[in-house]
């Protein structure tokens, strides 16, 4: 399946955050934890370059602890800072602050030896609809950032104070100018960070099928009532499309209808807590 949205706004948001970066003493990288590679910019990685960074894995509480932990030591083993979170709960809030402020120590004690309290800024970026804006709120404690279960809300800079010493630049979600990873690509598509009004819905439903079924994920095959899973995952979409009487006629299936049935019940974990990124893949 190939996917291509690199909208004009995506153009101007990258040129904004390269100005932006001489700005900020460091980068908060909000990663979607159901896919946490996908959710990498190649593009976003390259400007930052050696930037100190704290990564985010947000949206936790839509995966198993398990598996956001290999990921957790993934990054440890290459010494990357990073923290699992929940955007909807404040509770992460005071170990967000800590590795930020634990980040940049090198920074703050070259100011304090001069007397001066350094206030810490960090440029928020990642993919769109990783949950930026409503990680930063929560962080905050109220309304800062403007905020949508969709992608591209954010269109220009939000600066927002997080604590005493420490500042926040929410920036627009950005996709590759290109991708040229399909799967990735896909699996962005998958968990909404890619516009539904861009993409053949269908194709991408089938691209679904493939996924559960290469992975062999029983809950998939439960979810629809599947005794046999053997076949090809048309064949398969096609049992699905018969059992929910998703049909254009007698004859044909509705396939963009069954694709969305699929999509929605990942997206709102009726087939359970799906990480598509598995960190030893």
């Amino acid at each position: 399946m190939y996917i291509q949205w690199y909208p004009g706004h995506m153009t101007k948001a990258m040129r904004m955050m390269q100005d932006s970066l001489k700005a900020v003493d460091c980068v908060i990288y909000v990663l979607d934890a159901r896919a946490i590679r996908s959710s990498r910019n190649p593009a976003f990685d390259k400007m930052i370059g050696s930037m100190p960074t704290l990564y985010i894995f947000n949206k936790c509480d839509m995966v198993e602890r398990s598996d956001v932990a290999e990921w957790e030591k993934y990054y440890r083993d290459r010494e990357e800072l990073c923290v699992s979170v929940n955007s909807t709960s404040s509770k992460f809030r005071a170990e967000v602050v800590s590795k930020l402020l634990q980040l940049n120590k090198a920074v703050i004690e070259k100011y304090a030896a001069k007397g001066v309290n350094k206030t810490v800024r960090a440029l928020v970026a990642g993919v769109p609809n990783t949950g930026k804006s409503t990680l930063i709120n929560c962080l905050c404690g109220s309304k800062r950032a403007v905020t949508g279960n969709r992608p591209g809300v954010t269109r220009g800079k939000q600066w927002v104070r997080l604590a005493a010493n420490v500042e926040l630049l929410d920036t627009p979600g950005t996709l590759p100018p290109a991708f040229d990873d399909e799967v990735r690509a896909v699996r962005l598509a998958m968990i909404g960070s890619v516009k539904e009004e861009i993409l053949d819905v269908a194709e991408l439903g089938l691209e679904a099928v493939k996924f559960f079924k290469e992975r062999e994920y029983k809950p998939f095959f439960e979810r629809y009532s599947l005794e046999d899973t053997s076949g090809e995952p048309l064949e398969i979409m096609d049992k699905i499309a018969k059992k929910r009487g998703f049909l254009l006629n007698k004859d044909n299936f509705d396939y963009e209808r069954t694709a969305r049935a699929i999509l929605d019940d990942l997206r709102k974990l009726r087939l359970g807590k799906v990480m598509l990124d598995k960190a030893d893949e």
